[in-house]
């Protein structure tokens, strides 16, 4: 009876080691459970929390598009009068000024007297060359006698026919010294002339930068000149036209110019030329304007403001005008693409409406361009866009 009962309570322990076998297997298996899961919860709140960290700090902005607009019937654009013809006058020979005759306003005549030039070296060149002429020509008469004689010896058989040659090639010798001589002479007489300064065409002295004893040194081009004369019955206009209204301006249009000095008065100018170019630096196209200026009351280098009429069919691109990034690379707006990344382009105005601006090159209807752009911001940045515009509608101003 007692070996019974210890027999089965030796088989009772093993069953129980078994039992919590088992159930610390199982508790440590809700713990690796536990602990694999709060890691994995850490992480995951970790990157959230890093993502939406650096979603925040990109700059958030809103875009636009160009909205397509029917231009103004008239352009308005500032100009450069110039004279129609313009000669910078400078010295073709050297020496010291004798005496001017006409200032700075004084109207001329082609061919009349501005200065006289002292030239005494250039005097005694043509001296010089005078005296080497008279020699070759006393040099060639002599050659010349001399080959008479001896060809008329050879004929009687008194000379040798080389001897007869020998002269007759010095004769040609001396006159090619002769013609040699003369053409000296007559460049340094051509030279001479040159101490007359005188008016190329009818005009206006509008410069005069020397003055009596002043030193003369015609070898240097790149000083000031003498003297500018300018023929201002008709004057120039420069004027530089956005690329997108360039087919609409046509040579023999009519310009109307205003200048600040005749408030209320309006010039007539006709488009006379174009570049038919555009400079990249400045999106545009230089047109050259002439004005009847034979009233005289225009000034070359003057300051001009340019209206030109326009076929009504135009079409221009507006923008907000809060878009515009002014710096040291000039007039830009930033734009932006559709993975967030930001590019400045340079852009041309081509009339200032004050909220809005109409743009005459650089952008296009499909552009999406930032409404505000932030401080800072350069090529190459990312920024979150928040609102996207709607296609761009025609509209009237």
């Amino acid at each position: 009876m007692l070996d019974s009962a210890s027999h089965q309570q030796v088989s009772v322990q093993p069953r129980r080691r078994r039992g919590l076998a088992v159930a610390g297997v199982f508790v440590g298996a809700v713990l690796a459970v536990v602990v694999v899961n709060g890691i994995w919860s850490r992480s995951s709140s970790e990157a959230q929390l890093k993502e939406l960290a650096d979603t925040t700090a990109l700059p958030v902005v809103a875009v636009v598009n160009p909205k397509a607009t029917v231009a103004t019937s008239h352009l308005d654009l500032p100009g450069r009068l110039e004279a129609y013809f313009r000669a910078p006058i400078y010295a073709r020979v050297s020496g010291f000024l004798k005496a001017w005759y006409v200032d700075i306003g004084a109207p001329v005549k082609a061919g009349q007297l501005l200065a006289e030039i002292e030239a005494p070296d250039l005097d005694q060149q043509l001296l010089q060359a005078k005296g080497a002429l008279a020699s070759a020509e006393a040099a060639e008469a002599l050659a010349k006698v001399t080959a008479q004689r001896w060809t008329t010896l050879g004929q009687t058989n008194t000379l040798s026919k080389q001897a007869v040659d020998e002269k007759a090639g010095d004769l040609s010798v001396k006159a090619a010294q002769t013609k040699a001589a003369q053409a000296n002479v007559e460049r340094l007489s051509v030279l001479a002339d040159f101490k007359r300064v005188v008016a190329p065409f009818d005009g206006v002295v509008t410069a005069r930068n020397t003055d009596v004893g002043a030193l003369i040194n015609a070898d240097s081009s790149a000083g000031l000149a003498l003297f500018v004369v300018s023929d201002t019955k008709k004057l120039r206009l420069n004027v530089n036209i956005p690329q997108n209204y360039v087919p609409a301006v046509k040579i023999s249009s009519k310009v109307d110019i205003t200048v600040p000095e005749y408030p209320g008065k309006t010039y007539s100018g006709v488009v006379e030329a174009s570049a038919r170019s555009v400079d990249a630096a400045t999106g545009t196209t230089r047109m050259q304007v002439v004005v009847d200026n034979s009233a005289g009351e225009l000034m070359p280098g003057a300051f001009a403001n340019t209206r030109i009429e326009l076929p009504q069919d135009m079409q221009a691109l507006s923008i907000p005008a809060s878009a515009l990034v002014f710096g040291e690379k000039g007039l830009r707006v930033a734009l932006v693409d559709e993975a967030g990344k930001v590019s400045l382009r340079k852009v041309a105005i081509s009339r200032d409406l004050g909220q809005t601006v109409e743009i005459a090159t650089g952008l296009s209807r499909t552009d999406r361009i930032i409404e505000s752009p932030p401080d800072g911001l350069v090529d190459g940045d990312t920024v979150r866009v928040v609102a996207a515009a709607a296609p761009a509608q025609a509209a009237k101003h």
